[in-house]
């Protein structure tokens, strides 16, 4: 108590050096908070977005996840309703599961036959009320919102496709895009017209909707290969284009129904799917989910081999960011605490300097070395406790005000402005782990500067000048 009590009056004997030491080692400790707050949130935008999209896990053919993109119908799941069944029914899982939905990914051709284009495109079937519902998912209570399936409620013969196929097949005008050019020739050279047959099967598809000219100008023609080999086509009512975030997706992605697809691929075969997307309630019940659909999965598996793919497996661009993002929380610190380091160390280092008369009469009355030590590296401690509240308390401060002014932005993975927030309030493993770094840090520079003043001679530093 004698230590920490005279380390304060030495302190306060100096109050603008001190003073100015606090304010570096706040600024220095809310910087890291604020960085690691926004960061942060970006995390928690980006996983939500993809849990929002796929969920947290998926059940698929062992290697559609290697080799699918190439035929993703030939890696179909029989009896898929069957392990939904038993999904929803298992004891443990339906206190974990919000969402449990089939999904068929397909691969084709889209063209629009009045304006003579096409193009390669990717497609998904979904069910679209499971969508809408698995995109009210919020478990961290961001402020952001993804926006509502339209496909819901529609004829099974409505889809949605990206911006970018709605550029390349001329439905700009069609579906009021804003910013859509128009190519400067009659024909753009994405992709080639239909072929005749194929336009004449299209045609026959599309005459109930040529009928009716405010559905017409919207009507494209998908060419898929089904389960046997023979080419089907249909035609669709795209009712909406939407930005899919990614520039290479955006311009391939086709959303329709999942009964229509299953339709076209497998006609009046036993239909399949592609993938069983899972959305539970937390994100930390990933391992404990997975480990409980492996005895299940394992009654199926007698004919086809499945795997549970988890998100992180599923979007590694999103591991590599977190780690991207991790790297620079890290660098950052670094660099604030070699700033924080040479300051307090500065700082004592020149206390000792001015004590030097001091140390010397302490030592004379009986102090040891180690009493000394400890006085200056209690002082140091006392700076980065100091310093580092004050900086938690800014941070709060300043991370409050930037909320309140909803400023917006486009963090990664989102293609609709959002409230720029950072999240430091309730982020209590990042809060007690900068103070205690920076702490240790205030410590550490002080140490040499204590030892010095130990190891002063008594006599020397009575006759100091």
């Amino acid at each position: 108590m004698m230590t920490l009590n005279l380390a304060v009056r030495n302190l306060l004997r100096n109050r603008r050096r001190s003073l100015g030491t606090l304010v570096a080692m706040s600024i220095g400790c809310a910087a890291i908070l604020l960085f690691g707050g926004f960061s942060g949130n970006i995390n928690y935008e980006m996983l939500t977005r993809i849990v929002q999209r796929g969920g947290h896990l998926q059940i698929q053919h062992r290697d559609f996840y290697l080799y699918g993109s190439g035929n993703p119908t030939a890696y179909g799941i029989s009896d898929y309703t069957k392990i939904l069944e038993a999904i929803q029914k298992d004891e443990v899982l339906q206190k974990m599961v919000v969402v449990v939905t089939p999904t068929l990914q397909f691969g084709g051709i889209a063209g629009n036959y009045a304006a003579s284009v096409s193009r390669t495109v990717i497609g998904n079937g979904f069910v679209a009320a499971d969508i809408n519902k698995m995109r009210q998912w919020n478990d961290f209570g961001l402020r952001s919102k993804a926006p509502v399936s339209p496909l819901e409620g529609t004829s099974p013969d409505s889809a949605v496709v990206g911006i970018g196929v709605a550029r390349v097949l001329q439905l700009c005008e069609a579906l009021k895009i804003e910013r859509c050019p128009k190519p400067e020739i009659g024909k753009t050279t994405e992709g080639a017209a239909l072929p005749d047959d194929i336009a004449q099967l299209s045609v026959l598809e599309s005459t109930g909707a040529a009928q009716n000219p405010a559905t017409s100008s919207r009507m494209v023609e998908v060419l898929v290969v089904n389960s046997k080999g023979a080419p089907n086509v249909t035609s669709l009512e795209v009712i909406r284009a939407e930005d899919q975030g990614v520039k290479e997706l955006d311009e391939i992605a086709v959303i329709m129904h999942l009964s229509k697809i299953q339709q076209l691929v497998y006609g009046k075969s036993p239909p399949k799917v592609t993938s069983i997307m899972i959305q539970l309630r937390h994100t930390d019940q990933v391992p404990a989910a997975t480990a409980r659909l492996t005895p299940i999965l394992a009654a199926f598996s007698s004919t086809q081999p499945l795997a549970v793919q988890d998100l992180r497996t599923l979007n590694p661009f999103y591991v590599q960011s977190i780690q991207m993002f991790d790297t620079i929380f890290g660098f950052v610190f670094v660099l604030i605490g070699a700033i924080v380091l040479f300051t307090v160390s500065n700082t004592m280092n020149t206390a000792v300097v001015e004590r030097t008369v001091e140390i010397g009469t302490l030592r004379a009355i009986g102090l040891r070395r180690a009493g000394i030590r400890r006085l200056f590296v209690t002082e140091g401690a006392l700076l980065g406790v100091c310093g580092a509240v004050l900086g938690v308390v800014l941070s709060f401060a300043v991370s409050a005000l930037v909320n309140s002014l909803d400023i917006p932005w486009i963090p990664p993975s989102t293609v609709e402005p959002v409230p720029l927030t950072i999240l430091v309030a309730g982020e209590t493993r990042m809060i007690v782990g900068t103070t205690l770094g920076l702490i240790c840090i205030a410590i550490i520079s002080a140490w040499w500067p204590a030892y010095r003043a130990a190891e002063l001679k008594v006599v020397e530093a009575l006759r100091h000048v």
